[in-house]
């Protein structure tokens, strides 16, 4: 548009360079004022020197350069065939191409061949659109040939975040053992391990004679410290290709002894296993299961935190309406415990085990507990869950304690605890299990710390007066236990190696009947009960965050709704059924 100006008015003509192509290209149609002839074959292009040189680097080197070709009437092109030579030379006139699935990959060449960089990228963008899971892998080969990144980073992109569905396709079968170590072996991989297991071995025997001597090298990429046990003893120790080599064999032993043992690495003659983090296309999520909802009911709600956003999403609803049961993750699955079964004129306390995947967003029936049990404690360590203490069919505090045995799917009794409890404060850490404080019979603060040797099966106590904790959760964090609140608003950080205690920065609030979990290194804590200054106690639907780096607290939003006695949970999975990419 025009612009005026102290020294007059400026015209700038929108149309005039198209117009000027327009014209350009007639002359050429008419062969006027054409100074050379591009030619593959018999097929002859009459062109406008200087338009060519004006249009792409090659011919500006071509004609502007101490080439012979710079004084030639001629020019013979290598390399591209008629058809796409004539698309090429109307796109230099017209700044129009029309791309399609059968000249995609011949203009592209020439793009690249005669430095047409903004066509280039046009067929890239092309071939991004018709990427699907099952040609993805055949389009990161194509980015190669042609040097193309961007093609090359989507395509890759889309391996990594589909990899179930590309593991079906053929192309895969047809990697070579380089590409496959990269791409089983890429952190950004999207999928269980046991997928990555399944999709190596497929590969293997696809043409076993010759890709056999590529299985000790290509199974490391397997991070089997993340599998689940069951599939882990059922299918991998059992596969004939494993067990007929020497080093995988001894790659499962350490897996076994270390990971899948509750024993550790006490065998000297072990070397310690390789530390391979779990992919980083699995994300910690924020789950609260169950609890009593705005002070009026047990609820059955499943709730997921969404960080980003900081939205709650509801998921699959608890299958019964449980008062004070338990709950932890074990294999990226939230396990829920006991408690007291509440129906319409009815209330029995349960022994029912019921286990929830994130993934499918679906609940289960597990193997029921031994004992039904409610107000107890669980927690997971390695295979195993321990169950402790609680209130009995016939209401009495139990000091018992059983194990499930995730590996073989049973639970069996183990050495009771030395003080029945009620509402510690439970944590795991080097084979310990540690309960911090709790109620007596009476609803007397504890102050005792009841450990548990989980190899030895044996406990033993510790009286202190730094624990007066009732009705408060425990995490690890940063090789520390943390107990949070419990009557109280603070938060003490426990060294078991040097059994010290050390004071962080106090919540706002004293609370209790609340939840917390570690995310990534930060501790979360959910609603719960505090204490006002009036001696009230009052519901909570807050949402807090402590920062140990800094050792301070934020609130980065609220619950939905007040809660309590609720579960609280960490559950790690693959973002794909819960958000768009």
């Amino acid at each position: 548009m025009d612009g005026e100006s102290p020294e007059g008015l400026l015209f700038k003509d929108e149309d005039f360079s198209s117009d000027l192509l327009r014209q350009l290209n007639v002359l050429r149609q008419k062969r006027v004022l054409i100074d050379v002839t591009i030619c593959i074959g018999s097929c002859e292009l009459p062109c406008h020197r200087n338009v060519l040189a004006s249009s792409s680097p090659y011919f500006q080197a071509m004609f502007c350069s101490n080439f012979r070709e710079r004084a030639q009437a001629r020019i013979d092109l290598k390399g591209i065939d008629a058809n796409t030579l004539q698309e090429i030379i109307l796109y230099v006139y017209t700044g129009e191409v029309q791309i399609t699935a059968a000249n995609v990959l011949f203009l592209m060449e020439a793009a690249s061949m005669l430095q047409y960089l903004r066509l280039f990228e046009a067929c890239s963008l092309y071939l991004q659109k018709q990427m699907t899971p099952s040609n993805c892998l055949s389009m990161i080969r194509l980015s190669d040939t042609l040097s193309c990144e961007s093609l090359k980073q989507k395509a890759r992109s889309m391996a990594l975040r589909c990899f179930p569905e590309v593991a079906l396709s053929e192309d895969l079968k047809e990697l070579c053992p380089l590409e496959l170590s990269e791409y089983l072996g890429d952190d950004e991989l999207c999928g269980e391990e046991e997928e990555v297991f399944e999709t190596l071995m497929v590969w293997i025997r696809h043409d076993l004679q010759a890709r056999k001597e590529y299985i000790q090298e290509l199974f490391k990429k397997v991070r089997l410290q993340y599998v689940h046990p069951t599939f882990f003893f059922h299918f991998i120790i059992n596969d004939s290709l494993l067990q007929s080599s020497p080093a995988c064999q001894a790659i499962l032993e350490v897996v076994r002894r270390q990971v899948f043992s509750l024993y550790g690495t006490g065998s000297p003659d072990l070397k310690p296993l390789w530390h391979v983090p779990r992919r980083d296309s699995h994300r910690d999520f924020l789950i609260l299961l169950g609890g009593r909802k705005d002070n009026q009911q047990t609820t059955r709600e499943v709730l997921l935190y969404q960080e980003k956003t900081g939205q709650w999403q509801c998921l699959a609803k608890l299958p019964a309406r449980l008062y004070k049961a338990s709950s932890v993750t074990l294999h990226s699955s939230a396990y829920v415990l006991g408690g007291m079964s509440v129906g319409v004129g009815k209330r029995q306390i349960s022994h029912n085990v019921y286990i929830f995947s994130l993934k499918l967003n679906q609940w289960r029936l597990g193997e029921p507990m031994l004992v039904a049990r409610y107000s107890h404690r669980s927690i997971a360590y390695k295979n195993y869950i321990f169950s402790i203490g609680g209130i009995g069919e016939k209401q009495e505090i139990m000091s018992s304690m059983e194990r499930y045995n995730s590996i073989h799917d049973v639970w069996e009794n183990m050495a009771s605890m030395p003080v029945a409890v009620l509402h510690p404060a439970v944590a795991v850490k080097d084979q310990r299990l540690y309960l911090f404080g709790g109620e007596d019979i009476m609803q007397n603060p504890v102050r005792l710390i009841q450990v548990y040797h989980i190899s030895r099966n044996t406990w033993f106590r510790m009286e202190t007066r730094m624990i007066k904790n009732v009705c408060a959760p425990a995490v690890v964090l940063r090789g520390q236990i943390i107990i949070v609140g419990g009557y109280t608003r603070r938060l003490l950080a426990y060294d078991p190696q040097a059994n010290k205690f050390v004071k962080c920065a106090d919540m706002k609030d004293r609370r209790m009947h609340h939840g917390a979990t570690v995310i990534g290194d930060k501790l979360y804590v959910t609603g719960g009960r505090r204490l006002t200054i009036d001696s009230n106690i009052e519901d909570s639907d807050s949402l807090d965050c402590y920062d140990p780096e800094t050792d301070t607290w934020t609130s980065p939003g609220r619950l939905p709704h007040k809660l309590f006695d609720h579960g609280c949970l960490t559950l790690q999975c693959l973002p794909y059924p819960l958000e768009s990419p």
